[in-house]
């Protein structure tokens, strides 16, 4: 495991101590949530990027499957 020192203004830290109290967690624990939710989202956009790429001038071919699908 990795430690990482953040800095933040005074007003943004408290408003994360509140988030992280409210929430019955600590800051440290509410970052590596947040932290892994982004990540997500940045492999899904990155996966449906490749997938994109790899679809690039294949419209027809994808519509002529969806009309065969709904018959």
């Amino acid at each position: 495991m990795s430690a990482l020192t953040v800095r933040l203004p005074d007003d943004k830290h408290q408003r994360l101590r509140l988030l992280a109290r409210s929430r019955g967690t600590t800051i440290n624990r509410l970052i590596d949530e947040m932290t892994s939710l982004m990540l997500a989202e940045f492999d899904a956009e990155t996966r449906f990027r490749v997938r994109a790429q790899a679809g690039a001038g294949k419209a027809g071919r994808g519509l002529d499957l969806l009309n065969k699908a709904l018959g």
